[in-house]
């Protein structure tokens, strides 16, 4: 655990000290669970969104986009089930005063134990090798077999209380298991309580008039609204989705763990509309799809797992998140809904109007079933991040800090380094900067050591440095240093443009799903 602090104690401070993310006002002491995205952040979170978008809208001729507006009726809100169960088991430790979600204390013991039977199963990998069974040891140990069983009996229990609004339980639950305040172990708990999440805000120009309006809690509604707009408008045929990325806001009971909880935060959602009956189809694609896109990055397969929900919520019939091993351990990333035809309905009847689609093979009208797949763009920006974040012994026995991020999404792709700041290196270097900045986001460092700024560059995770010296005055050729092995090349300045091309290109890592 105590090493688990350290990393991303590391990725905390790094992200700061190198432009990617402050805490929001920090001339005015910060703001709980708020942050800016600095001159580098910004372009990493840009690439994502684009690197999500060119996969998602781009590579499907059936699925468009849409940029749905933050505020909305009120009656969304209350059709969308939002108003009376977008809630959270919220309890308060009474010695330390500290507010905790019930559900999560509970699920992070259930991780415990599932920690406990992977450290078995790992210790048995380690003992017969080769030889090892995996799916045998796990369904036959007996120590794994109590852990998963118990782990499995807690979520259970857990999910029935919540889904029958028993916070009774939920709380005997936690005593039962003794449960303790993570910062200060105290066992002395409150009841449990619903929490709602949603923002409150007014719109009107006089207090006396202001309609009582919500800043949204999902972006998934803003598509639901315009099902029919986008339907008619672009003459789409189910199957069909609807994307969207933007802002939403959640009043979050406990948010904290850096960018992983925010109250507001940056969503990437697409909802799939589907003829009734191919909903799980269709799930299980999306299921499939989803975690090939994360894997085309390159992050490493075993940081990825699927949790299929115990507690579905009111819309869904399906849910799975596809969790990421962040430093504080496996959480989710994404998740994959089937939410079945209770929103579009939901919405016909608060509105008086139809939403549905007339099949011209069946002649048949009927409300589409829909799956939802939905990622947030800040935790996917802090798996990322964490993720590349490198410390490094070297074969001098030097060490060197490495932000190893796939460099389709890194912020700046490359560096130019002139030698020595006379001799016309600068200026012929700012020739290569002009030429590059057409197609790539490029930067130029003339100060320190160049051993100094290839380290400086390897820490903002640039993947190219490209060094003009006195040799590229007499046959235009330059130096070009690769961040993760460190190899460098003598290339001509015209091949420049295809070198990082071809590593830098959205559709060569897109290949990979």
């Amino acid at each position: 655990m105590a090493k688990q602090d350290d990393l991303f104690k590391n990725v905390v401070s790094h992200a700061k000290e190198y432009g990617y993310i402050f805490p929001s006002s920090e001339i005015y002491d910060g703001l709980s669970a708020v942050y800016d995205y600095a001159q580098n952040g910004v372009e990493l979170k840009k690439n994502i969104r684009e690197y999500w978008w060119k996969a998602m809208v781009q590579m499907h001729e059936n699925i468009v986009g849409i940029d749905a507006a933050i505020l909305m009726h009120p009656t969304t809100w209350k059709a969308s089930g939002h108003v009376d169960a977008f809630n959270d088991p919220l309890i308060d430790n009474k010695d330390s005063k500290k507010r905790y979600r019930a559900d999560v204390l509970i699920e992070d013991y259930a991780e415990k134990l599932n920690q406990k039977a992977q450290k078995e199963i790992e210790k048995a990998k380690a003992r017969y090798g080769d030889a090892f069974n995996e799916q045998e040891f796990i369904a036959t140990n007996a120590r794994v077999v109590e852990y998963k069983a118990k782990q499995r009996e807690i979520l259970e229990r857990m999910a029935r209380s919540l889904e029958t609004e028993n916070l009774e339980d939920v709380k005997a639950l936690i005593e039962e298991l003794e449960i303790a305040d993570p910062e200060t172990g105290s066992r002395n708990w409150t009841d449990v309580k619903q929490f709602n999440l949603m923002f409150g805000t007014k719109l009107g120009a006089s207090a006396e008039s202001a309609m009582d309006l919500y800043l949204r809690p999902e972006t998934a509604q803003g598509i639901f609204v315009n099902f029919q707009n986008v339907q008619k408008t672009g003459r789409m045929k189910i199957p069909f989705g609807i994307a969207q990325t933007g802002k939403a806001f959640r009043n979050e009971i406990v948010a904290r763990q850096f960018i992983f909880r925010m109250r507001e935060f940056e969503q990437m959602e697409m909802q799939f509309f589907v003829k009734p009956g191919e909903e799980m189809k269709w799930y299980e694609y999306w299921k499939t799809t989803r975690l090939n896109w994360h894997l085309s990055l390159g992050l490493g397969q075993e940081n990825y797992r699927f949790h299929d929900h115990e507690k579905l919520a009111h819309y869904a019939n399906a849910a799975a998140d596809i969790e990421f091993n962040f430093p504080f351990g496996f959480k989710e990333l994404e998740g994959i809904h089937s939410r079945t035809d209770f929103d579009l309905k939901a919405h016909e009847q608060h509105s008086g109007r139809k939403l549905q689609y007339f099949d011209t093979e069946t002649n048949q009208n009927y409300v589409p079933y829909v799956v939802e797949t939905s990622v947030g763009l800040d935790r996917m920006f802090l798996a990322v991040f964490s993720n590349s974040l490198k410390e490094e012994t070297l074969e001098d026995g030097s060490t060197r800090t490495v932000l190893r991020l796939p460099s389709v999404l890194a912020p700046t792709k490359a560096a130019v380094l002139p030698l020595v700041k006379k001799d016309g290196l600068p200026e012929l270097a700012q020739e290569i900067i002009e030429d590059l900045k057409w197609d790539f986001n490029v930067t130029y460092d003339e100060k320190d050591a160049v051993g100094r700024r290839y380290r400086r560059q390897d820490a903002l995770g640039t993947p190219f440095c490209i060094t003009v010296d006195h040799q590229t005055l007499e046959d235009k050729t330059v130096t070009i240093r690769h961040r993760d092995s460190m190899k460098q090349d003598r290339v001509k300045i015209s091949e420049l443009k295809d070198i990082i091309n071809r590593e830098v290109s959205m559709k060569t890592w897109l290949m990979k799903m």
